[in-house]
């Protein structure tokens, strides 16, 4: 039992970390747009898989839920600090990025508080609190289709510089719009001369080493601190 609970708390990190690796590659290919709306659809099939999981009396069933959640995660926490900052305009663009880390954190304390056993953590109720995460995944789900694709995407990777334009409008309203599009050109032709690491490469890069030492030692004091247990 002690090992059952173990993978159900730590798959979630496993699928992150399968999420996190094609996140990029599934980007590139199908927009950021698209992308957010398909790890909805997975965050809303992985609540609903666990909220049945009593009904049905599976708890491979919370596995599977735990593990979409884990991917849909993944994909979507690089991605969503990506699509937030390039359809923000410029002089809010660091605000937007630091609002992104302020609803993360809030949405852990509001899943701390909802899982008192006085609240939504009682026997009855657990499935509705695992549930849970697919209402937020919902509210984009029906309202990120008014919105649309970032615009570097569409001019760096498509080349559509009217759709662009037209994004751009729709973002930041009529106006003169021609600084921001010479900044995308101007990093399209900065990343033509650049090579993209991929994570084996980037491990072995000796320029980046103690960057990656960093990273790699405050991630694992963050999963190590207890937060888990809590």
């Amino acid at each position: 039992l002690l090992f059952l609970w173990s993978l159900i708390v730590s798959i979630l990190g496993i699928g992150g970390f399968v999420g996190a690796s094609i996140s990029r590659y599934l980007t590139v290919k199908y927009g950021k747009k698209k992308c957010l709306l398909c790890t909805n659809m997975l965050m809303i099939a992985a609540a609903s898989v666990m909220g049945c999981s009593k009904l049905v009396r599976s708890f491979e069933m919370i596995l599977i839920g735990r593990f979409l959640c884990g991917v849909s995660a993944g994909i979507s926490t690089p991605l969503h600090h990506q699509y937030v900052g390039e359809v923000s305009p410029k002089k809010l663009r660091g605000f937007a990025n630091s609002t992104a880390s302020f609803f993360w954190s809030l949405g852990k304390a509001v899943g701390q508080i909802a899982g008192q056993r006085e609240l939504l953590g009682s026997r009855s109720l657990w499935p509705m609190l695992m549930a849970s995460c697919g209402i937020p995944a919902l509210v984009q789900l029906i309202t990120l289709p008014f919105y649309p694709e970032s615009p570097p995407y569409l001019l760096m990777h498509k080349g559509d510089q009217e759709g662009c334009k037209k994004a751009i409008r729709q973002l930041w309203g009529e106006g003169h719009h021609q600084a921001e599009i010479d900044d995308i050109m101007k990093e399209k032709a900065t990343m033509k001369n650049t090579k993209i690491l991929s994570v084996l490469e980037l491990v072995k890069e000796p320029a980046f080493r103690w960057q990656l030492y960093m990273i790699i030692i405050l991630t694992a004091s963050i999963q190590l601190c207890g937060i888990n247990a809590v």
